[in-house]
């Protein structure tokens, strides 16, 4: 799948995740408000001898299917790495350098309009995450106006987005650990080390034992979601055959099913927030007022910002055809958070007895992602020229397969 199929794909799946989102809000806020909570609280349970799972629809939703999504956003982040755009530093340390200013700049704008409140400050992260599908699909809408290295240049800043989530969530966002069963999971992880170590190439083992692995990590108390990407990590990118790759053929396999079931399943299960009493008032809270501002603001001058310095600097420079407006454009796209920010916010405030923190922190992200979308696109499109059909260069075709996934 190269870049422009891509592109495609991910325009798509953010058409879904909206229709996702505008139903769960319609259940929410219907008739079918008892009937939508209801569904998401049937209890679902595995037993087998003395091990036994038993969690809501919405926590199976959100440790099960999300450690698929984890799984495929470790597979990308690997293939980066190794072969991809973040395998050359020059090439690197732009989206490394704009990642890093759109999680700190953001998590500053929460932390500062919430200080003094401990239960609002769990939701630092919430702002700092940036949603591939939807920033990618936004970016998809504009088509041969943009050049193809400023949608490189996006796709590796979002993947390092997600990494860079992926740590938080491993470190201020799991429970009280389970030293037994963080040892089996370790134990997992060896033999799937072992497998790759051996060459073995077929998918199924690892899969198996990936399992077994989150298992473990789910009764760990370590989240259960980073158990992909552990697994993702030990999966091979290259074989003896130059032709097959376990790595790419994994990820071609899972990107559809992911991009059109679990992200959109994911939210409706969390996008349904009761507007009942709503009113302006609500979006100055400020838990709300936090993840609106980190979004909005702190996204874009985070991402800029440090765009700006590392190229002002030398380290860096802009992709290729692309203009500094055309950059700030993408930097406001980035304050599209969405799925990984609805997760992070429901780890943050799930747990605790105020409700009202978790509705706040749902509807800050919905109108800061909204936000986001419609004024980045605004900018981008008043920056870019549509291109005549053909012009595009060698450089750009290049470009594009170069990012394959």
């Amino acid at each position: 799948m190269n870049l422009k199929q891509l592109m495609k794909s991910e325009a798509a799946s953010g058409v879904l995740l909206v229709a996702a989102a505008a139903l769960a809000l319609v259940a929410a806020n219907s008739p079918l408000a008892g009937l939508y909570g209801g569904f998401l609280d049937v209890p679902v349970e595995v037993r087998i001898g003395t091990l036994e799972l038993a969690k809501p629809l919405l926590l199976w939703i959100n440790d099960g299917l999300m450690a698929i999504f984890f799984l495929l956003i470790g597979l990308e982040v690997k293939r980066e790495v190794l072969a991809g755009q973040l395998s050359k530093p020059s090439q690197a340390v732009l989206p490394i350098a704009a990642a890093i200013g759109g999680m700190s700049v953001p998590a500053m704008f929460y932390v500062a309009v919430n200080w003094g409140d401990t239960d609002a400050l769990a939701g630092w992260a919430v702002p700092t995450a940036t949603d591939i599908a939807f920033a990618l699909g936004v970016l998809a809408l504009l088509g041969d106006r943009v050049p193809a290295a400023l949608k490189i240049f996006l796709l590796a800043l979002a993947i390092l987005d997600d990494l860079g989530a992926i740590v938080i969530i491993a470190i201020f966002y799991s429970g009280a650990v389970s030293v037994t069963s963080l040892l089996l999971a370790a134990a997992a992880l060896v033999v799937l080390t072992l497998l790759n170590r051996k060459g073995v190439t077929a998918i199924a083992p690892y899969g198996l034992i990936g399992l077994l692995m989150w298992v473990f990590v789910l009764k760990s108390g370590v989240h259960a979601t980073l158990a992909g990407v552990a697994l993702a990590f030990a999966i091979p990118l290259r074989t003896k055959n130059p032709d097959y790759s376990p790595l790419k053929r994994l990820e071609h396999s899972l990107h559809p099913w992911v991009t059109y079931g679990i992200m959109p399943v994911f939210a409706f299960a969390n996008a349904g927030v009761s507007l009942a009493g709503f009113n302006v008032s609500r979006v100055l809270e400020p838990v709300t007022l936090g993840v609106i501002l980190g979004l909005v603001l702190g996204k874009q001058l985070g991402v800029f910002g440090f765009s700006w310095l590392v190229v002002k600097a030398g380290f860096a420079r802009l992709p290729t055809g692309a203009t500094w407006l055309q950059v700030y454009g993408v930097s406001i796209l980035c304050g599209i958070g969405f799925t990984m920010s609805l997760f992070i916010g429901s780890l943050a405030f799930e747990h605790l007895p105020r409700t009202d923190f978790l509705i706040a922190n749902r509807i800050g992200i919905l109108i800061g992602s909204l936000i986001a979308a419609l004024v980045g696109y605004a900018v981008l499109y008043s920056a870019s020229k549509a291109r005549p059909v053909g012009e595009s260069s060698r450089l750009e075709e290049v470009a594009l397969e170069g990012a394959s996934t």
